[in-house]
């Protein structure tokens, strides 16, 4: 999780980069809050983005300051979470379509808290209540999307088939019902997502292609654009991507839900 926080109002236009995440975003604004636009569908207020959202940008001009709490929930948790994870993938939907009235008692009790670190304890329960009453996926699946992102999106679908004793027709079929990708799509977005980040560090697209597995520099971009609808420099710029290491400090990514892994991204 992570909290950002807004002192004045300000006009808000940023692209969100795709990553190998569902992602909640809690509006504590009063009033309309901002606009999420993906493929000409726009929601407001309270959001959760499936996988692989597209172009999708944040905008709109906050009358107001305000808070914004943002959730990134693997898609093995998404799916026990939301109930809905694989009809989310490509998509953008507010809050109160997935967790019907829960929603609006979840955003009050978050408004209501006084500080950062009591909003992540809310919200670290609310979700842990929802994980504890509905089953888990397949644990064949959830090995096979940890062993993508400690891989870094660069592993075979044979071998995971092998690695969890299923069948590759078998790994396919169940993970797609299950998270709503391929396993051969969903390690291109864990790949892109290692790639995008590098890019961002200021690495050159040529040594990032390389490093991350990809043929050449054109295989990337081909890839970058696929995800993002932008090139590869655009991504490097992408202000999404410059807060990450403070959002979301890499020492944090595989801890388990408590508040001290969770950040407050400085007021701007």
């Amino acid at each position: 999780m992570a909290g950002f926080g807004q002192r004045v109002p300000a006009l808000v236009d940023i692209a969100m980069v795709a990553h190998p995440s569902v992602t909640l975003f809690v509006d504590l604004r009063e009033g309309d809050g901002l606009v999420y636009d993906a493929h000409g569908r726009r929601e407001r207020g309270s959001v959760v983005v499936g996988l692989i959202p597209g172009d999708l940008r944040i905008s709109g001009r906050t009358a107001e300051a305000g808070q914004c709490l943002q959730i990134r929930l693997s898609p093995d948790v998404a799916a026990a979470v939301l109930g809905a994870s694989t009809e989310l993938v490509g998509t953008v939907v507010s809050l109160e379509d997935v967790w019907g009235r829960d929603a609006g008692r979840v955003e009050d009790r978050l408004r209501a808290a006084t500080s950062w670190d009591e909003r992540f304890t809310i919200a670290a329960d609310v979700l842990g209540r929802r994980l504890d009453a509905r089953p888990p996926l397949d644990p064949e699946i959830a090995a096979a999307w940890w062993r993508m992102l400690t891989s870094r999106g660069r592993v075979r679908v044979d071998s995971l088939a092998n690695e969890v004793g299923w069948s590759r027709k078998r790994l396919w079929s169940r993970f797609r019902s299950q998270i709503g990708l391929t396993p051969k799509r969903a390690a291109q977005l864990v790949r892109f997502d290692h790639a995008a980040h590098l890019l961002a560090a200021g690495d050159a697209t040529a040594r990032v292609a390389a490093a991350s597995g990809y043929v050449d520099q054109s295989h990337l971009h081909r890839e970058v654009k696929a995800f993002t609808g932008v090139t590869p420099t655009a991504v490097a710029a992408a202000p999404w991507l410059a807060i990450d290491d403070v959002a979301w400090p890499t020492s944090f990514a595989y801890l388990p839900p408590s508040p001290s892994a969770f950040r407050q991204v400085p007021a701007t």
